[in-house]
């Protein structure tokens, strides 16, 4: 068995205000708090230059050099906002052209075309970072017809998983050639929501062996998934882990899809950790017997509390919840020898 590696945190919900308005001052942060590792989004010019260090053996180095100089590890990095922009649905075109520079709103194809780049780049930059594997969101084609009202057309969703795949396969391919596994975030909103959907992809791309999964309970809760079922099915392909909670608690005038409301008001909502329903300590526990071999990062997402109360409580949450797994087992103490002789003359087999 392995021990998990952590605490570690994403940074992408910190920065801008200080202290959170540099990577040093964020870095500083976060180690004074406790945490061992930095999760960092990509498509941050405050935190990186994403094409630099794709292209700079000697940037990537100086970049690991300037985090650890406060202590702190990269864990991986994410490109959730491009991965994003990979697959959109013409209804969220405007919206999500948020997450492109300003030349390219108004342009989809030129938009997805740059998305497809961005993420290409984070897997050479990984692997000059010395990293294996990454974040991503897969994008959305059939999200707008999640809910089958009127039906869907015979064929639909099929069609939908085959572009998808169609436009993630050969950057799987480019994250092969790198040694970097695509980890995606089975989140809503997503067309890989569910362990359903991502087998549908997971088919459509051959099974790729850079085809992965981060695990974050957080959205399952939300879902009303088994959170501890789903590591059981998937073990093989979690290789990303984001430790952040939820709380679903449901009523007479609303449940899972929230009716519009704002976070606070929602019956799912996304909670720091340790004030929230999802049991922790089952879940590493199951991380620990399936010799998950990576970090746990602190996602901290919270309609109520501070970031930097969630930050530092978090750290230690983390520290408290990773088992140092053993090396032997509990009753080794009691037992003899063993060998083939001995076995078969105690099943009165000689």
């Amino acid at each position: 068995m392995k021990t998990l590696k952590g605490p570690g945190i994403f940074l992408a919900q910190f920065m801008g205000d200080a202290p959170f308005d540099t990577l040093d001052n964020a870095c500083a942060f976060m180690a004074d708090a406790g945490y061992k590792g930095v999760q960092l989004p990509s498509d941050m010019p405050v935190v990186m230059d994403l094409k630099k260090c794709s292209e700079s053996q000697t940037y990537a180095d100086e970049l690991k050099g300037r985090i650890a100089e406060h202590g702190l590890e990269i864990t991986e990095l994410s490109t959730h906002i491009q991965g994003q922009l990979v697959a959109v649905h013409p209804a969220y075109d405007e919206a999500f052209d948020a997450f492109a520079p300003a030349h390219l709103h108004g342009k989809p194809s030129d938009r997805q075309e740059w998305a497809v780049q961005q993420v290409k780049y984070a897997a050479t930059a990984s692997r000059r970072l010395g990293l294996d594997r990454s974040v991503s969101f897969p994008g959305a084609l059939v999200w707008p017809f999640m809910y089958p009202w009127p039906q869907r057309p015979a064929g639909l969703v099929e069609e939908g998983f085959k572009e998808l795949a169609r436009r993630w396969r050969p950057i799987l391919d480019h994250y092969e050639d790198e040694g970097v596994d695509v980890c995606y975030e089975i989140h809503p909103g997503e067309d890989l929501h569910d362990g359903i959907t991502f087998e549908m992809f997971l088919e459509q791309v051959n099974n790729h062996p850079r085809c992965n999964i981060l695990y974050d309970p957080s959205h399952f809760i939300l879902q009303q998934l088994d959170y501890l079922d789903f590591i059981d099915i998937y073990k093989d392909r979690i290789r990303m882990f984001h430790v952040k909670d939820a709380e679903f608690r449901p009523n007479g005038r609303s449940g899972v899809y929230g009716g519009y409301q704002g976070w606070v008001d929602r019956p799912g909502r996304f909670r720091s950790l340790g004030d929230g329903q999802i049991d922790f300590g089952a879940i590493f526990a199951k991380m620990a017997a399936n010799d998950f071999d990576g970090w746990a990062v602190v996602e901290w997402e919270c309609a109520l509390k501070h970031n930097e109360d969630g930050a530092r409580e978090g750290a230690q949450f983390v520290k408290d919840h990773i088992i140092r797994v053993t090396d032997k087992a509990f009753d080794d103490f009691a037992g003899g020898t063993a060998d083939r002789d001995s076995n078969r003359r105690m099943l009165g087999l000689t």
